[in-house]
């Protein structure tokens, strides 16, 4: 994802519990599950989402490798995992309703669910004020 800080976008900082990287993907733990979305900054950056491609759950994902695609009006950009572990749930309603991912990222626009393989990742990432300073 390449981003304008022209553009204005919902702040991160206005959601509590998330976790992110340089890249515009947000985590929410708890426990040893974790679920991954993609923030307000990135799905207003993108534009109205029109397709989503996750893998299939039982995939494992490694931190900061590719995972899958999502596309916009404007691009396809791939997806990058901020967390290894093994998906135990991706958000099948997506697939018929890929705008959810703009309407509300943080809540129903989830992406994966993933048991951790290495919480000790979640260290290197970002809280959300780490996010806000990275996209001013």
């Amino acid at each position: 994802f390449f981003f304008s800080s022209r553009r204005r976008h919902t702040r991160l900082r206005t959601v509590t519990g998330v976790q992110t990287c340089a890249l515009p993907i947000w985590v929410r733990v708890a426990g040893d599950r974790a679920v991954i979305g993609i923030t307000a900054h990135a799905a207003g950056e993108l534009g109205d989402v029109v397709f989503v491609d996750l893998p299939a759950v039982g995939a494992t994902l490694k931190q900061f490798a590719v995972f899958g695609a999502i596309e916009s009006v404007k691009a396809v950009s791939d997806l990058y995992s901020p967390i290894s572990g093994t998906i135990l749930a991706r958000n099948e309603h997506l697939a018929g309703a890929p705008e959810t991912v703009n309407a509300d990222p943080y809540g129903e626009g989830w992406l994966l669910e993933v048991a951790l393989s290495n919480p000790d990742e979640l260290a290197s990432l970002l809280d959300a004020s780490g996010y806000d300073q990275l996209t001013a």
